[in-house]
């Protein structure tokens, strides 16, 4: 009887033991989706060190959570409800708590249908309004959640196409390393540069104010280089990634890179821009080619040179995400409901497929 104990306690030990060990391989993400079809709101996957995914489970349930951010100390998420309720959407705020988001609050965002999502390393938030054609302003109370909207950018003006008959603010940043937003608006065809005031509640635009994009390109999003003078926007509506360059505080446009293959005749619609952490390579995603174009980065003047389209192995491939080491790149599909994972090489940039998993029409990835 004692050796028969004495056996399901060393079992007990090694199961215990081998959990630990699978737990320290995983790192986890939040995924946000539309929630149209069969999602319930936002979900959490895991990937271990082999690239192979896993899905843990709904953190909580909420409407159309397309873009996600967590605050700097990794204790609260933040979401947008992509939406227009009589005018205007809404971000909710989350306490991260094992697996489960706990729901702190919920603030409207001055525009319709919020689509993207940023925080500062001071809890300062940005939210972008499409519908809108604005960004708004909040910052992040640790404990209670987003503070209420403090202010409103809106803008004004139109662009050369169907789709830019309005302003559309499509995504806001804060500059990595100076007092400064650039917001990428598709309708007006710009990207507007402004600060924000904390003691007046308001934005105030810089000197320079805009810088007006070749007509029909739709800035979408943006991608700073982690150490260069430079960053990138890359073009919704003609599937090109811009190179902007800053010189004694002015930015200039300096050339304009394709994200498609020169065969390519069929309708596709740029989506999601990343850069790896050491500054080689630039990613891009395509919806309707549903591929990643893979670029290499002349360290000297920035100019992209292609190496490679990858497909996503899935319909319309709209955000993306490396992993904190930088080893694996993880593309949300949206019309397919998957996940997919590839292998990323450090000194190339080529990826290479590791796994697939189903996941309700997700957009956006955050670890």
């Amino acid at each position: 009887m004692k050796k028969i104990v004495l056996f399901a306690l060393i079992l007990v030990c090694i199961n215990c033991k081998t959990t630990n060990i699978e737990s320290s391989e995983l790192t986890t993400f939040f995924v946000g989706t539309y929630t149209s079809g069969e999602s319930e709101g936002i979900y959490k996957y895991a990937i271990n060190k082999d690239g192979i995914l896993q899905k843990i489970g709904l953190a909580t349930e909420t409407n159309n959570p397309s873009y996600l951010a967590k605050s700097n100390d990794g204790k609260t998420l933040v979401s947008v409800d992509e939406t227009d309720d009589e005018g205007t959407g809404f971000v909710k705020s989350y306490r991260i708590e094992n697996d489960s988001l706990i729901y702190l609050s919920t603030s409207k965002t001055g525009g319709a249908h919020p689509c993207f999502i940023t925080i500062n390393s001071d809890n300062e938030v940005l939210v972008a309004n499409y519908t809108g054609g604005n960004i708004a302003a909040y910052k992040i109370d640790n404990q209670n959640g987003l503070t209420n909207l403090l202010a409103v950018q809106q803008h004004f003006g139109k662009g050369t196409t169907a789709r830019q008959e309005a302003p559309h603010a499509h995504s806001a940043y804060f500059h990595p390393s100076r007092n400064e937003i650039i917001t990428a608006d598709l309708g007006t065809n710009e990207l507007w540069f402004s600060t924000y005031n904390d003691s007046e509640k308001s934005f105030e635009f810089t000197k320079q104010e805009k810088i007006k994009m070749a007509d029909g390109a739709g800035p979408r999003h943006i991608a700073f280089h982690p150490s260069k003078n430079w960053f990138y926007t890359i073009n919704e509506l003609n599937n090109k990634v811009s190179l902007i360059v800053e010189n004694e505080n002015k930015y200039s446009l300096k050339n304009t890179f394709s994200i498609l293959p020169e065969d390519f005749k069929g309708n596709s619609y740029a989506a999601d821009i990343h850069i790896s952490a050491d500054g080689k390579f630039l990613y891009a995603s395509n919806r309707g080619h549903n591929s990643i174009a893979i670029f290499e980065i002349d360290p000297l003047n920035g100019n992209l040179q292609i190496l490679d389209f990858e497909s996503t192995k899935g319909n319309w491939p709209r955000n993306f995400a490396l992993s904190p080491d930088g080893d694996f790149l993880l593309v949300a599909n949206e019309k397919s409901s998957n996940i997919v994972s590839f292998k990323r090489n450090k000194k190339n940039g080529k990826l290479s497929f590791i796994s697939e998993i189903k996941a309700p029409n997700p957009v956006c990835i955050l670890f």
